[in-house]
């Protein structure tokens, strides 16, 4: 598009200078005007920006401006805004130290901390220095709280200052949270607790007709099988009692051998 504006700007006085129809005294007047006007149109195009908002000094998403021949930044505060995060007692948490844009390869990562809510530099402590973008909390306790800050340099000078909110909540407060909810429930009218939605993971689970039908089938069948060996075994008993013949043949045979 800029090639398209100066060739439309310079390629007549090109022309008419090769031809040879005016002094060269009006070819200086001509040029000058040309440029202005060339640069009147090029600032009215868009500009593609490498600018990441919204903070942190980004050298590599400055811009040319061709009205002061100079590089524009992307004029963002060092200071990005504090992102709030929240966790249960016991549990871990982690912050990063990352940027959507390019940083040099000598980064230096400082993370500090800060009792209360602030983004003032006197109120933080530094903590660790290095090149990990990750600070790490296995388990959070309510001394954890507060505002934790990273910031990153590059040969002494400061890029970008990222800022986190830690909110640890006790577990006694959780307690506390949950019997006030039970409590409240109580009150609803009627002394009576809502009931339970369809959707609700507690409800009891009712299985399907033809399951249903399957398990009865099954335990009836399992019902006349056991009275079918109890038809088997009370014939086999009376059978027994019925036969004296052999019983008193036992009986002989076992005074036989006494008399031996």
């Amino acid at each position: 598009m800029l090639k398209n504006i100066l060739m439309a700007e310079i390629m007549p006085i090109v022309e008419e200078f090769d031809e040879q129809t005016n002094n060269d005294t009006v070819y200086e007047f001509r040029l000058q005007a040309a440029a202005n006007n060339f640069i009147a149109a090029a600032s009215k195009l868009p500009r593609a920006s490498g600018c990441f908002p919204p903070c942190g000094f980004q050298a590599q998403g400055a811009v040319y401006n061709c009205m002061t021949c100079q590089y524009d930044s992307c004029e963002f505060p060092l200071d990005c805004p504090v992102k709030q995060i929240t966790v249960q007692e016991n549990n871990r948490t982690q912050m990063w130290c990352k940027v959507p844009f390019l940083l040099p390869t000598d980064a230096e990562i400082v993370w500090r901390y800060a009792v209360e809510r602030t983004m003032l530099m006197d109120r933080f402590d530094e903590v660790t220095v290095g090149v990990d973008p990750l600070y790490f909390i296995s388990s959070a306790r309510p001394e954890h709280s507060g505002t934790y800050q990273c910031e990153i340099f590059s040969q002494e000078h400061s890029l970008v200052r990222i800022y986190y909110y830690l909110t640890v909540v006790p577990l006694a407060q959780l307690g506390h949270v949950e019997l006030q909810d039970v409590f409240e429930q109580a009150l609803l009218p009627g002394g009576k607790f809502p009931p339970v939605s369809p959707k609700d993971p507690f409800t009891l689970w009712m299985p399907s007709p033809a399951l249903l039908t399957t398990c009865l089938t099954a335990m009836f069948l399992l019902v006349f099988l056991m009275l079918g060996v109890l038809y088997w075994l009370s014939n086999e008993i009376g059978i027994n009692d019925s036969d004296p013949v052999q019983e008193t043949k036992s009986t002989e045979k076992k005074k036989y051998f006494i008399h031996c």
